[in-house]
Formats: C-alpha cells, sequence, structure tokens
C-alpha cells in the first residue's frame, strides 16, 4: 500500500496523511465525548438521591458547541439549585445540616474515566 512520491511532492503527501488523521481523530474523539456525557447522565440518574424520582429524571444532556474541531456536551438538572444542596448538604430550617449524598462526582469521575480510554483507544487505531 505504499504510494511512491517524488521529492516535490514529499511535503504535499504528508500534509494529505496529517489532514486525514486529523478529520479521523477529531471524528473519534466528538464520538467520545458524547459517550462519555451520556454516561454521566446515566450514572448521575442512578445514583441519585430519589424520593419519587423526579430528580432522577431530571437529568439531560444537550451539545452546548460545536465546531469542525470541537464538541461540549453539557449534563444538568432541570431542577436547577437542588443538585448543588443535594451534592453537598445544606442547612436546615431549625438547625442543623442535612447529610451530603454525593451522586454527580462519582460520576464525573467514571465519565472522565471513560473519556480518556475511548480517546487512547481511537487514536491508537
Amino acid at each position: 500500500m505504499s504510494n511512491k512520491v517524488s521529492i516535490d511532492g514529499m511535503a504535499d503527501a504528508v500534509m494529505k496523511a496529517l489532514t486525514e488523521y486529523s478529520e479521523a481523530a477529531t471524528t473519534d474523539v466528538k464520538k467520545a465525548v458524547r459517550k462519555a456525557g451520556n454516561l454521566v447522565r446515566r450514572e448521575t440518574s442512578q445514583g441519585a438521591p430519589s424520593d419519587r424520582g423526579k430528580y432522577a429524571k431530571s437529568w439531560s444532556t444537550k451539545t452546548s458547541g460545536e465546531t469542525a474541531t470541537s464538541v461540549e456536551v453539557t449534563v444538568y438538572s432541570r431542577m436547577p439549585g437542588l443538585p448543588h444542596l443535594l451534592e453537598y448538604g445544606h442547612a436546615k430550617r431549625g438547625g442543623g445540616r442535612t447529610a451530603a449524598r454525593p451522586h454527580i462526582a462519582p460520576a464525573e469521575q467514571a465519565g472522565e474515566k471513560q473519556l480518556v480510554s475511548d480517546i487512547e483507544r481511537a487514536l491508537r487505531k
């Protein structure tokens, strides 16, 4: 599968190969970011404290921004403020504090771990 390239065309051939690799890598990295975002959403929902399940079902993902070379995925709850109160605990009306119920940080760590492994795997192929 080797192509013969003249000395004059060497720079063009190298640039073409690098461009093809860059485009393939960008596609794979974008796919890995979306996959990690979905994992974080799923893990957060599963680990969320639930009374009636409304809070756990409130988690969603959206693509916040995308360019030719990057993608930004946001995982969020449709119940603003509540995730922070549950994750870190809060003061009670009559005094004292509620216990923290970490469910976002472990999901974030799992998503980060998967993202790194998926990107490494994609760049090796």
